[in-house]
């Protein structure tokens, strides 16, 4: 392994992962998001996520991804935020503007997980035709790429704000992108300045193009290692492995918990139910594969305080991780550089 930072990301949906942890699947008032992201953030963990679905699940209606995770921004200062923004039946120009936004308002500390989903149900409410595998595979590498453009049309110093001569920006430094893709097409530029971080972290299953970060599955330490190895010859720049996490609590076993919880149908991601020392062995495992992981806990409101007690602290002095800074960028956190925008002409040096 490099030295690249381990990240230990942890999904704040709902009241967990498992599907009895919430009576009303789903819903998540603001106090209580609020309370979430502040304790997950003073336990030390590096990324909060925010899954999402085109549509509400059942009659419960909510704030979408990005929306929760502006509202979390202004009450943190260290934890990165990667909400799921899906690509198939919304504007990418919008999409691209709602997450610059996003790390505008948290000061560098955004991502985004991109996600393609296309049920029949889905396209129906869209007014569209379902898509097939395949097209929403290339839907989201557009959508990624034209988002990725969109975000580098403000060069870093357009905004000048000369008040003696009343120019807010250099309209020189401001560029169309002139995407032409399969089913839309976006001339640009964005309406909102270059964000803090250039590019905004992006995420999603592996084998989509333009990733900073694939997300891959597997049901042990050797699958997730094959699946790694596949997504670094393919491009990948970090890979997280999506884990499961039942933990034992307050003496009681986490086995019997999750038997009191009911079934937990399998989603082909490894899961580890047991103790934190358990857990943090197979961490450290990881730890040889990939980069980080992202962590579905069976109760937000059990096992958050676990993995921040007991399997945090443990990882510090084993593996040497490290929890992100105050005011620091999500891209310090993960060791990945900021890139300059494409459009930019580098300096000319003058010899004399």
């Amino acid at each position: 392994m490099s030295d690249t930072p381990f990240a230990i990301a942890l999904e704040l949906d709902a009241d967990g992962a498992h599907p009895a942890a919430s009576s009303s699947p789903g819903a998540l008032s603001p106090r209580r998001l609020a309370s979430r992201v502040a304790r997950s953030e003073r336990l030390g963990f590096t990324a909060a996520t925010f899954a999402d679905s085109p549509l509400p699940a059942g009659d419960t209606a909510r704030l979408d991804a990005v929306q929760r995770a502006a509202f979390a921004a202004p009450l943190t200062s260290a934890i990165g935020l990667l909400p799921v923004a899906h690509v198939a039946y919304s504007e990418p120009f919008h999409v691209a503007t709602q997450l610059a936004s996003l790390d505008w308002a948290s000061n560098g500390r955004a991502g985004w997980i991109a996600a393609a989903s296309g049920t029949a149900r889905e396209a129906a409410a869209y007014g569209r035709q379902a898509l097939t595998d395949d097209e929403l595979r290339r839907e989201r590498d557009d959508v990624i790429e034209v988002a990725r453009r969109l975000w580098d049309s403000w060069e870093d110093d357009a905004v000048i704000q000369d008040a003696a001569t009343g120019r807010y920006l250099d309209a020189d430094r401001l560029h169309y992108v002139d995407f032409e893709g399969e089913s839309f097409s976006v001339k640009g530029p964005l309406i909102t300045p270059r964000p803090p971080q250039g590019q905004l972290v992006v995420a999603a299953p592996a084998g989509t193009a333009g990733l900073d970060i694939a997300l891959v599955d597997g049901a042990d330490a050797a699958e997730i290692t094959d699946a790694a190895t596949r997504a670094r010859a393919a491009g990948a720049g970090l890979v997280w492995a999506e884990v499961e996490v039942v933990l034992d609590s307050r003496g009681v076993a986490a086995q019997r918990r999750l038997d009191s919880l009911g079934a937990w149908p399998s989603t082909g991601r490894l899961r580890h139910v047991g103790d934190a020392p358990g857990f943090v062995a197979l961490l450290a495992e990881l730890a040889a594969s990939v980069d980080g992981v992202r962590l579905h806990v069976a109760e937000l409101g059990v096992d958050l305080e676990e993995a921040g007690r007991a399997v945090l602290p443990a990882l510090r002095e084993r593996i040497g991780f490290r929890s992100p800074r105050p005011g620091g960028k999500l891209r310090d956190a993960l060791g990945v550089e900021r890139p300059l925008s494409r459009y930019a002409v580098p300096a000319v040096k003058e010899f004399a």
